[in-house]
């Protein structure tokens, strides 16, 4: 097993997640076996109970685990299938220490975060290291993991100086990712911060091999040469990636610096110099997210959008569609609370900016969420979306709403509403599931991948879906559908036409005699590939550029 540790300096949100999942997709193009680990410092035991403006979006595995958005990079950039146990907290490594030394593992020793803690963390990454993520179910020959430097940190970094002996030197590579900023008083890339950042980490105990330095312009080789000189690594070493137009062409800059050769020499691994066609198709779908010229944009009415990691998956998602579709993406964020009429009152101007921005959308997506705030901004979108036959598509929340809306609409249930918002409601069209567990919040939703079962075949889903009669796809909620009202939703031609196995859960709607109004209670997005995208975003884009029933009559077959 080769070990490859991606450390982070200077800044934080420099880029070692896509980093780390570039240069896993370089080695996977070469024909490695590829996994990855995310080391975050934080106490809780996962992210589930983060707000996303804390940390980003909560991404879901396919084993239930809520885990850092940057394990969603490297399944997204790798195509593979991670597991909860490869996101590493401080909070799930004291628990392990701890119920150890409550079981009386330690033989009546003082536990210690030297050698018991740092012991823990090796054992955890050599164990999940073995584990398979490809479909062949082979053993990983290569396992990336990233960390960084913080206070909190310390003792990962402490762990892995140990590591590095232990696995020798042939098998640990260090990558240091580093900023070169360029001040706008004078104009000049300065190499200052990236020395002391390496000096911080050798004084660690950790000597970076390979040095990728991050920037918003090219990087000159004067300065190339100053890093090598000062950080005492080869030219060679020192690697760059200034700020680039997509994520896709981030591996191609690394190729063209001879990543490949020099982790040949350095890992000793049993590879060609020349990339495989992994790599040239990377290259080519980076060219054509260039030259894209006809624009498809796409209204997401949701509450956290004042920062877009938020959304990170959705985002990607529909990026992923619209290149399939060769359309760019222009996203407009609108926060559904400015679409409300109590901001009308507020503040007007804001109010019709918002209103604006829905109208000149091509297509109109409600994203998952929790609580109140904001709902009824995305119950007045939705409503919008339906009567103006716009094209439509809700995730989770964004499903329960639309039901809602259908309900206070064309049912006139004019206080229809989920528990969740109002447990007193007389039509609870939306209520909370057996699974939920009113005291913990941690862990207690429906999550993971579910199977879900189409019930007809004349469904808009079911055919974007390659026809199949059932599909898989991750969770998390908490609320669903009520199953003893559905029969008075389809009486009016709002179908359910997906459940679970049981026939219990609604999984998925479609309104009839409407360009594409669909709902999904499931997260399509958090099993989105570049080269594979989500049916129910590429029904959206599809619709939303008037190209989903040419698609459907080609049987499901992008055009040339």
């Amino acid at each position: 097993m080769k070990y490859i540790l991606v450390t982070g300096g200077v800044i934080s949100g420099i880029g070692k997640g896509i980093i780390a999942s570039s240069i896993g997709t370089i080695l996977k193009s070469c024909g490695l076996r590829v996994t990855a680990i995310k080391i975050d410092p934080y106490i809780n035991i996962d992210a589930g109970t983060f707000s996303p403006y804390e940390h980003g979006e909560v991404f879901v595995l396919n084993d239930g685990g809520e885990v850092d958005l940057d394990l969603g990079n490297y399944e997204r950039f790798l195509d593979i299938n991670l597991y909860k146990d490869n996101n590493i907290t401080t909070g799930k490594i004291y628990q392990h220490v701890i119920n150890k030394e409550r079981h009386g593992d330690y033989l009546g020793k003082t536990v210690q975060v030297v050698p018991h803690i740092t012991d823990a963390v090796q054992e955890w990454v050599m164990n999940q290291a073995k584990v398979p993520v490809d479909d062949d179910r082979k053993e990983p020959q290569i396992c990336l993991g990233g960390t960084i430097g913080d206070i909190e940190g310390m003792p990962f970094v402490e762990a892995f100086r140990q590591f590095q002996f232990k696995a020798k030197r042939e098998n640990f590579c260090n990558i240091h990712v580093s900023l070169v900023p360029q001040p706008n008083a004078t104009g000049e890339q300065k190499t200052k911060p990236t020395q002391n950042s390496v000096r911080a980490l050798r004084g660690l105990g950790l000597s970076p091999d390979l040095i990728v330095c991050r920037s918003a312009k090219p990087i000159e080789m004067a300065v190339k040469e100053k890093i090598s000189m000062f950080c005492h690594v080869e030219p060679e070493q020192v690697i760059f990636i200034h700020d680039v137009s997509s994520t896709y062409r981030v591996p191609i800059l690394l190729e063209e610096q001879g990543i490949i050769k020099y982790f040949k020499q350095r890992l000793n691994l049993p590879i060609d110099d020349q990339p495989s066609d992994l790599l040239v198709r990377w290259k080519k779908m980076a060219d054509r997210y260039e030259r894209l010229l006809k624009v498809c944009s796409i209204a997401l009415v949701g509450k956290y959008t004042k920062l877009s990691d938020c959304y990170a998956s959705v985002f990607k998602a529909l990026e992923h569609s619209a290149l399939a579709i060769n359309h760019k993406l222009d996203l407009m964020y609108i926060d559904s609370t400015e679409l409300e009429h109590s901001t009308e009152v507020e503040n007007s101007v804001k109010y019709h900016q918002a209103w604006q921005k829905l109208c000149k959308a091509d297509g109109i997506l409600v994203p998952g969420g929790f609580g109140i705030r904001g709902t009824e901004g995305k119950l007045q979108a939705i409503s919008w979306a339906r009567t103006k036959k716009k094209p439509f598509l809700g995730v989770c929340l964004g499903m329960q709403l639309a039901v809602v809306e259908f309900a206070r609409n064309c049912l006139n249930w004019k206080d229809a509403n989920s528990t969740e918002f109002d447990p007193d409601t007389k039509h609870p069209v939306v209520i909370d599931m057996p699974e939920h567990n009113p005291g913990d919040m941690g862990g207690t939703m429906r999550l993971g991948k579910r199977r879900t079962v189409f019930k007809t075949q004349n469904s808009v889903l079911r055919k974007l879906y390659g026809d199949e009669m059932f599909v898989e796809e991750r969770h998390r909620h908490r609320y669903e559908v009520n199953p003893e009202l559905t029969h008075c939703f389809e009486e009016k031609g709002l179908k359910f036409v997906g459940h679970d196995m049981e026939g219990n859960r609604m999984e998925i709607i479609e309104l009839e005699n409407h360009p594409y109004f669909v709902g999904v209670q499931f997260h399509p997005e958090f099993s989105s590939r570049p080269m594979k995208p989500s049916p129910p975003y590429l029904g959206l884009l599809l619709a939303a550029t008037g190209t989903l029933n040419a698609y459907l009559q080609r049987g499901c077959k992008l055009s040339p």
